[in-house]
């Protein structure tokens, strides 16, 4: 095999597939990047079992093949070279020759028909949504999936499509977020869970145009994204998902209308007093007119008052401020609409049209603080 590229698109293709490379693996051949141009152009391929990504980029191909390159060594290796033109040629005994400039490596790579291809997914079922609208989507929801296995499902967000509709759902056994956005076409309907991990990487990938657009095909364990010129696979979480919707209700004895920047900062401002690993929550005091924030803490003590316009009873309630934060830093309208029962029964952050719920589970708390 004997390729010509440019570092930066040699660079950007294994820095796209890298994501797939697993941390710990028992398979060597799972370390690697396959660089395979039998087809003819350059296509890059990661796969880790889990998460597969394959990308094509530009170059010339002077000689068809293929090679696993260990991901690591090389990934370091292109980083390093000059931004110019760079060279890499193989031999039979997997030996890859890689030039730019006056810099020469050889290293030892591995056999390319070792290499785990991604799985066939038969493009039948697929949606298209803008990059922009499916970065924004797992950015408002990503921060509620849970981080351990316990539960495997609470590590995945849920997709679930019917007809126009696209809501995606995360939790975490504490707080649950909802973010639904019309599709252009009608579509059938699909439910699914997609992992956590696998979202994270795809944004990362995404360029983020309103312009661009992304292609999902589903299977019974598999999604596929499709766009630029890559293609993410992933298994799914299988499973039922959580029957979200016995939770959501919309009866509220208390709404208020908060500038959201103004709370936010309000509570940024209170967190300064929580030392790592201290669960201290905020206490929200609502009256008409006014929400007082306090904070009673090893460190010190802060209240606040902001102005609302309220709706319904006086309410005392505490919360976990990271839940609250970690809402209203994705929400963008500059006012929010916040529901609330009673001190025991979660509230509820969410907009006219309910294109975005956040659910958060208070806390109890000490009046004394």
């Amino acid at each position: 095999m004997k390729i010509l590229c440019s570092k930066t698109d040699l660079a950007q293709g294994v820095n796209t597939v890298l994501k797939a490379v697993p941390g710990k693996t028992t398979m060597p051949i799972l370390e690697c990047i396959l660089i395979d141009t039998t087809e003819g152009e350059i296509k890059l391929t990661a796969n880790d079992m889990e998460l597969g990504i394959e990308t094509v980029i530009d170059g010339q191909v002077l000689e068809k093949g293929k090679i696993a390159l260990e991901a690591k060594l090389f990934s370091e290796i292109v980083r390093k070279l000059p931004d110019n033109e760079v060279s890499i040629e193989t031999d039979e005994n997997d030996k890859a020759f890689i030039q730019c400039e006056k810099a020469k490596f050889n290293i030892s790579g591995r056999s390319g028909e070792d290499f785990a291809y991604l799985p066939q997914i038969e493009k039948s079922r697929n949606v298209s949504l803008s990059q922009f609208s499916l970065k924004e989507i797992i950015r408002q929801t990503i921060f509620s999936i849970a981080d351990n296995d316990s539960n495997k499902l609470m590590t995945g967000e849920l997709f679930e499509i019917n007809g126009s509709e696209l809501k995606v759902v995360s939790l975490d056994g504490h707080r649950i977020s909802i973010r639904k956005i019309e599709l252009k076409e009608e579509y059938d309907p699909i439910k699914v869970v997609v992992p956590g991990k696998t979202l994270n990487e795809v944004s990362k990938i995404l360029t983020g145009g309103t312009e661009d657009y992304v292609n999902l095909f589903f299977t019974d364990r598999h999604i596929l994204f499709e766009f630029d010129k890559t293609l993410v696979v992933s298994r799914l979480i299988e499973g039922e998902y959580f029957r979200i919707n016995q939770m959501l209700s919309s009866d509220y004895e208390t709404k208020i209308t908060i500038n959201k920047k103004e709370l936010q900062n309000c509570i940024e401002r209170a967190s300064l007093l929580i030392r790592e690993g201290e669960k201290k929550p905020i206490i929200i005091n609502i009256t008409d007119g006014a929400l007082e924030l306090k904070i009673n803490s090893v460190i010190g003590s802060m209240n606040e008052d902001i102005d609302i316009s309220k709706e319904g009873k006086d309410i005392m309630i505490g919360f976990n401020p990271k839940f609250i934060l970690d809402a209203l830093r994705v929400i963008d309208d500059e006012a929010i609409d916040i529901y609330l029962v009673n001190p025991k029964a979660p509230c509820f952050i969410r907009n006219e049209d309910q294109s975005y719920i956040y659910l958060i589970l208070p806390v109890n708390f000490n009046v004394g603080g």
